[in-house]
Parts: C-alpha cells; structure tokens; sequence
C-alpha cells in the first residue's frame, strides 16, 4: 500500500464520516471516490489504516471511522487554510462597523465565529493587571533546587519552585535575586518576556546559565497572574453534536465553564505554519475533552497594550476541520485588524 493512496483512503474515511456520520464501509468509498482501484483493494487498504491505528471499529459492522491519530494526520496533511467566501468576509467587515467598544466587538465576534463553524466559540480576554514588581528574591531550599518569590506592588506575593541543572552557591543565588530587583523593580507585573539580553548582562558568564533558568521560572509566574477571562458562545450547538460526544456532555459543558482548564490549553497551544493549532481528542490533556477537538489562532489587540491572546473553536473530533481552520484563522486575522486601528 503506498503512502499516497493510504492517505487517500484515509482522507476519503474523514470526509464521508464528518459528511454522513456513519461508519464508512469499502463499498461506499468505491461509490462515491474515484480511487481506481477494486473494492478488495480497499478492504486490504482499510485493513492496514486499522492496524495502524489510523481507523477503527465502533461496533461489529463493516464500517469504520477514524481515530484521534486518523484525524491527526489527515489535518496535518492539510496543506493550505482556505480564504473565506464573499459572505463571510462580508459578514467580518459588517462586524468592524458595529462598535469601538473591545470587550462587545470581542463577544459579537465570538457569536459570529460559533454561527460560522456551528461549534462552540471561545476567545481569551486579556486584561492588563495595574501591578508592578516591587522585589525579587531567589531562596535556595537545597542544592538544586530554590524558589522565586515576587513581590507585588499590590502587597500580593508569587512563587515557584525551580530545579537547577547544577548545585548554585547561595551567595551566587543572592546575587542573582539583587539583579533581578535591580532591573525588574517598577515594571509592570504584565509586561512580558522580561528583557532577557539585559539579565544576562547584569551578571557574570559563569552565572548567565542560571539567570536563564530563573528568569524564565519569573516569566511563568508573571504570566499566570495575568488576569485573563474567557468569552464564550454557541454552547447549545453541543446539543446538536448527538452521538459525537458521548452519552453525556455535561462533563464537556463543565470543563468549558471552569475557564482555568480553557485558558490552560489555549495558553498552551502553538500556532503552526498555516497559522492554526489544534488539539484533537486525547491531545487536549483533559478527560472532560477528550472526545473533542480544538482550533485555535492567535489575535492581537492594540487596544489591550498588544497583548496576544487565542480566539478558536471546542467541538466534537468529528468536524469539517478544513473549514474550522479557516474560519477559525480569518477571525483572529480580522480581530487583529479590527482592534489595532
């Protein structure tokens, strides 16, 4: 079986079981796909996509639908995110009319992006914290391990526990945390990455190894108390979903609504080429999700200090993920230019 006609098997799977949501059987792709080859080509064909993984059974029938690693590779073989229709640009530039307020064109937004891809919309809100950085300090608690404390000009204090590469004298971690003061006091405590070269800088070459370390455990701290909510829409389309997500979608409905676990996962994913990330079933790293997958893109907001935060989709593994993507990354694309005008 050669890898070209495997993805083409594979591909023909995804596009008839998101299309019919119905197992796919060998007769069926000979019907409808121009494959030019037998039908007993196609059993032996689906047979190997099942051993590897690619495809499964989900009951005694001769149909089969894909799996998390099905759709993983057929979505990573998506080479180009299409532009979207006259209609839907048209309905982003209508959108860029309605108002000057951030917090409603984000929510109006939202709601456009859950009537486009019928899924449940979400997007990051980032709201820029007034603290600043009052002081550092770096305690050593053994020899490979210390802790970063800062201190808040709201009076608040944050921590974390780093593991060093290497035993580090205390008097080396003193002299890191006085630079750290030195160079970060009166920052604003949302005002990230921290100017690297500049830390780097303030010590000696033997240290910069460990300035790393720690102002990278620094930026961890300061980005996790970034006071950030989630905007949310589209919720009943869950409802619409039936079978794809299981007997019961409370447990979906309850991850979604405790923003930590949303926020966690969008802050996490990472924007690949064709400017998406996406997470499919087990990949999201939450069990409530785990029979959903999400598209997400990055928007950026003048208006929030240029503050980058996610705007993406959360619907069942079986979607039309070629749309998703594009509707997913002309949103984002479109928020960007909308608020930073």
């Amino acid at each position: 079986m050669s890898d070209t006609r495997r993805l083409q098997v594979l591909r023909a799977i995804v596009e008839d079981y998101v299309h019919t949501r119905e197992p796919v059987g060998s007769k069926a792709l000979v019907e409808r796909h121009n494959l030019d080859v037998s039908p007993a080509t196609i059993r032996n064909d689906m047979a190997q996509l099942e051993e590897d993984g690619l495809i499964a059974a989900p009951h005694t029938s001769a149909g089969r639908i894909p799996t998390d690693s099905g759709y993983r590779l057929f979505v990573d073989r998506i080479s180009e995110v299409r532009p979207l229709s006259r209609a839907e640009r048209r309905a982003m530039d209508l959108l860029a009319e309605t108002t000057d307020d951030h917090e409603a064109m984000l929510e109006q937004t939202v709601r456009l992006l859950a009537t486009l891809t019928n899924q449940v919309a979400v997007a990051q809100y980032p709201q820029r914290s007034s603290a600043k950085i009052r002081h550092v300090d770096v305690i050593p608690v053994t020899e490979m391990r210390t802790v970063v404390i800062v201190i808040l000009s709201t009076g608040k204090v944050e921590q974390r526990m780093v593991t060093l590469a290497e035993p580090v004298h205390e008097d080396s971690l003193h002299t890191i945390g006085l630079r750290l003061s030195e160079k970060l006091s009166g920052r604003p405590a949302s005002a990230v990455p921290l100017p690297a070269e500049s830390l780097m800088a303030s010590v000696e070459p033997a240290l910069q190894p460990v300035m790393a370390i720690i102002a990278n455990a620094l930026e961890g701290v300061l980005e996790s108390g970034r006071v950030d909510r989630i905007i949310m829409a589209g919720t009943a389309n869950l409802a619409k979903s039936g079978g794809d997500l299981g007997p019961s979608i409370a447990p979906i409905l309850e991850a979604l609504e405790e923003q930590v676990v949303l926020l966690r996962l969008l802050h996490e994913m990472q924007q690949d080429r064709r400017g998406v990330s996406i997470r499919i079933g087990q990949e999201t790293s939450h069990q409530s999700l785990a029979e959903t997958s999400v598209v997400a893109a990055e928007y950026v907001s003048s208006r929030a200090g240029g503050d980058g935060a996610k705007l993406g989709i959360v619907g069942p593994t079986r979607m039309d993920y070629t749309s998703t993507m594009s509707a997913v990354r002309a949103t984002a694309r479109y928020l960007s230019r909308i608020l930073s005008e």
